[in-house]
């Protein structure tokens, strides 16, 4: 028996197709909702169905344009609070300002906290995203997070191509523990690349640690932002013998110059989630994959009261 009454699902103008096909799994409609402007650009909200008492979860990401989309979101979480809503959730499938999860440096803030305590202060009572940037980002918050990964639809894709003799490539130091699942779980070898960052927008390669001479390559990575880091991580592995190289990244945030980058990089396939839209970027040898089933099926646990951890894994 559900716990709560009636289970209702929202979105805002971030990522539309994603809640729709979210809602198809689920088989409900997705809730009525207005999202507009007002002359001034300040954003007007209305929920035109009864949420009283409803298990109620917003969609949202917060990717560009960022700061129209997270005012759009705790607006939208305030807005079903006073509406008498008997419980929030966010799903955030890209959750931004992830990047200052910490003073790395002096005067600085601490961007992704902020972000916390903003969705928490507006009203959402528990939170569901992907693959964060920093995983301790969960620790900001005070009320329960689900926090998901790709790594199961990407899995499930990458075995469909057979790769052999695989080597699976971090792209920084950082990225090893997510890498070292996935060689272990298509059952190759693990090298990692060590760069050093010159700006916050580029880096530099400096060695390839591991073998990677003849083989095929997959360099996992939680998101393409400039794609500078992903793509000289290719040239890298290329330089040094690599047969063909595939990239996977959730976040397809893809600003700057990452779509020429993309597109001038010798690689087999780019694959990515549908966490953010692309919109009219066109990227060569792209492939899609709908993460909406995982975000569904969480949605549906959550709602019942029922186990979600093994879709953590």
């Amino acid at each position: 028996m559900d716990r709560y009454n009636d289970l209702q699902v929202f979105a805002g103008n971030a990522n539309p197709a994603l809640a729709e096909k979210i809602c198809e799994y689920l088989d409900i409609p997705l809730g009525d909702a207005y999202v507009g402007r007002f002359p001034d650009g300040e954003i007007d909200i209305k929920i035109n169905d009864d949420v009283r008492g409803s298990d109620v979860f917003v969609i949202q990401p917060t990717c560009a344009p960022v700061n129209e989309n997270l005012v759009e979101l705790v607006l939208m979480v305030d807005t079903l609070k006073r509406a008498s809503a008997e419980r929030i959730t966010a799903v955030i499938p890209y959750y931004g300002y992830a990047r200052k999860d910490r003073k790395d440096e002096g005067r600085v803030p601490i961007s992704a906290k902020l972000m916390a305590d903003l969705l928490t202060t507006a009203g959402a009572q528990r939170i569901l995203t992907l693959d964060l940037h920093a995983t301790q980002i969960q620790g900001f918050f005070n009320i329960p997070v689900g926090h998901l990964y790709a790594a199961t639809v990407f899995l499930k894709h990458l075995k469909s191509l057979k790769l052999d003799n695989l080597c699976v490539v971090a792209p920084d130091v950082g990225s090893i523990k997510l890498n070292r699942r996935y060689s272990r779980d298509l059952k190759g070898d693990l090298a990692i690349v060590d760069k050093r960052r010159i700006t916050p927008q580029s880096a530099e390669v400096v060695n390839i640690i591991g073998n990677v001479t003849g083989k095929n390559v997959v360099i996992v990575d939680d998101m393409i932002s400039t794609g500078g880091s992903i793509t000289e991580a290719a040239k890298a592995v290329k330089s040094r013998g690599a047969k063909d190289v595939y990239l996977c990244a959730t976040h397809a945030v893809l600003c700057g110059g990452a779509v020429e980058k993309l597109n001038t990089t010798d690689v087999q396939r780019i694959i990515v989630t549908d966490t953010i839209p692309l919109g009219e970027k066109q990227v060569k040898n792209l492939d899609v994959l709908t993460i909406a089933p995982l975000l569904g099926e969480a949605i549906r646990r959550i709602h019942r009261s029922e186990s979600v951890s093994y879709l953590f894994e």
